[in-house]
C-alpha cells in the first residue's frame, strides 16, 4: 500500500478512473451488440450515428486504441449499409 499523501491520491484517482472507463466501455460494448441485433434499417441509421460517436470518445480519451476504434466504426458501418440494401 502507498505510503506517501500524494501516492494515496493516486491511487485513488487510478480508482476512480479506471471504474469509468470500465462503465463506459461497457455501456459501449452493450450498445453495439443491440445495433448488431436492429433489422430495421432506419433504426440502425439512427443508432450507428449514437454508437460512432461513443466509440470516437473512448478512442479520444485512451480507453481504446484508435485503429480499434477505426476498424469498429468500419464494421459497424458496413453491416448497416448491407441492411439498406
Amino acid at each position: 500500500m502507498a505510503n506517501h499523501k500524494a501516492t494515496k491520491k493516486d491511487v485513488r484517482q487510478a480508482s476512480k478512473r479506471r471504474e469509468r472507463n470500465r462503465y463506459q466501455g461497457k455501456t459501449t460494448r452493450n450498445a453495439i451488440r443491440d445495433l448488431k441485433a436492429l433489422t430495421d434499417p432506419k433504426a440502425a441509421g439512427e443508432s450507428v450515428k449514437v454508437v460512432i460517436s461513443r466509440i470516437d470518445k473512448l478512442a479520444k480519451k485512451g480507453v481504446i486504441h484508435k485503429n480499434k476504434a477505426a476498424n469498429l466504426k468500419s464494421s459497424l458501418t458496413k453491416r448497416v449499409q448491407t441492411l439498406a440494401k
